[in-house]
């Protein structure tokens, strides 16, 4: 059935995220309901789901066994404190994902999104430098075209400028991106060039001291600056650098996190296992709000043993292992397992991957990066307007009938890891439409 648009909501109280307010609000794209693969807009329309809502539904839209897990979880216990209480789901569901992690992350703590959950990591790498004696170490290294959220730790170790440029930042320094079309243009996965880049950490502690440095925070894949896999052995490389000098290393893995590249954890599928892991969206299939820190045991126990306070690390959040959150969790996880969607994306690779290098032809795509089910395709700017041609494309494909993400001009996709054969080929079938018609 469709929405009634007579009735519309007043957009006018409502200051929308990360959206350009005043032409959303001229030319709103609304969407009632979700199923599946699916959403409807509010003119009765199905559109393809071709972002997974935000990087965040893998397992698809409604589903049951997570409606009824928080249903039930509200009647039996709908909120407890987490400050000196304690609720047994939460329990248990840190459990649970000490379970699927990367060896040696055993020690979970609870936040509310991907921006929390980076804060809470950086505050934990300078806690764990001071119980060790170091607490000089207080200076991030991130790397330029890096998002870690919006909160004033994430900010600092992200390097994309508009989200950095109206605001005091922390002690931090950036290594080079990893983008470079010139020499790794239209990669499938892994791009051959650019492990060397790493080296520019070296560089980093030649100017500030090893003895300044906390934590090395990137992403395994950054995403929201348009899909950038690492160059081949470039995440190896900043490991061994990090062992070398004693700064612990952070994957932000608030996209790649659960199942995005066929594995659990990003840094499951590479090989390379970080200090600490930074995770939200994907960990409750997107239903209700949560974030993670994985924590190395070694870096926990210098901590909370470490201190002679009773309570060793003051930090947390009102909501911090929330029981409603934590069932959306585990019904989430247990999804993942029965359908095998930790490995899914690994099998749909090389089919993802044929689909999308099948618009190299078109005379507007500059590059095509894929890895997993994750894609970015740029696209050649306007002369006078960049970033306006992939807006374009994102509202012709909105009408076209398939959500996809535009930064700047690149377009980005990440389908629920649901997504099947069929709903690939409409995917990209409708972007070769949209971006033949572009001007």
């Amino acid at each position: 059935m469709a929405y009634d648009r007579d009735n519309r909501p007043d957009l006018s109280a409502y200051w929308m995220p990360f959206t350009a307010n005043r032409q959303f609000k001229a030319a709103p794209r609304l969407l009632v309901s979700a199923s599946g693969m699916h959403y409807r807009a509010d003119d009765g329309r199905e559109v393809l789901d071709g972002t997974s809502g935000l990087w965040c539904v893998n397992a698809g839209h409604g589903r049951p066994e997570i409606a009824a897990a928080v249903q039930n979880q509200l009647m039996t216990l709908d909120y407890a404190p987490s400050f000196q209480m304690g609720h047994p789901i939460a329990f248990d569901f840190a459990t649970a994902l000490a379970q699927i992690a990367p060896e040696g992350l055993d020690r979970i703590f609870f936040t509310n999104s991907g921006s929390e959950s980076v804060d809470t990591a950086l505050k934990i790498a300078m806690a764990y430098h001071r119980a060790r004696g170091q607490g000089q170490r207080t200076k991030i290294v991130g790397r330029e075209k890096g998002y870690h959220g919006v909160g004033f730790g994430g900010i600092s170790a992200g390097g994309l400028v508009n989200n950095r440029r109206l605001y005091p930042l922390l002690p931090a320094d950036h290594m080079r991106h990893t983008h470079d079309p010139a020499r790794n243009a239209f990669s499938r996965g892994l791009p051959p060039h650019g492990a060397e880049l790493a080296d520019d950490l070296e560089q980093l502690i030649a100017l500030h001291g090893a003895e300044t440095l906390a934590a090395v925070v990137v992403e395994p894949v950054a995403g929201s600056a348009g899909v950038l896999p690492p160059p081949v052995g470039y995440l190896e490389r900043l490991r061994k650098i990090c062992d070398a000098h004693g700064i612990l290393l952070v994957f932000d893995e608030v996209i790649t996190g659960f199942g995005r590249l066929g594995a659990p954890f990003a840094g499951q599928y590479f090989g390379v296992t970080p200090d600490l892991m930074t995770t939200a969206k994907g960990i409750t299939n997107g239903v209700l709000p949560m974030g993670a820190v994985f924590v190395r045991r070694e870096v926990h126990d210098a901590v909370v043993n470490g201190s002679d306070a009773a309570m060793e690390f003051f930090h947390g959040y009102t909501y911090s292992g929330h029981p409603v959150s934590c069932a959306a969790g585990l019904a989430t996880l247990d999804i993942y397992r029965r359908e095998g969607l930790f490995t899914r994306a690994g099998e749909l690779a090389e089919t993802w991957a044929d689909a999308l290098h099948g618009l190299r032809d078109l005379g507007l795509v500059t590059d095509i990066r894929n890895l997993g089910l994750m894609a970015g395709i740029d696209l050649a700017p306007r002369a006078e307007a960049p970033g306006a041609r992939g807006y374009a494309a994102m509202v012709a494909a909105f009408e076209a009938g398939i959500l996809i993400r535009a930064t700047g001009d690149t377009l980005a996709m990440s389908p629920p890891l649901i997504v099947s054969h069929a709903q690939i080929d409409q995917l990209v079938s409708t972007m070769r439409a949209v971006i033949s018609a572009l001007d």
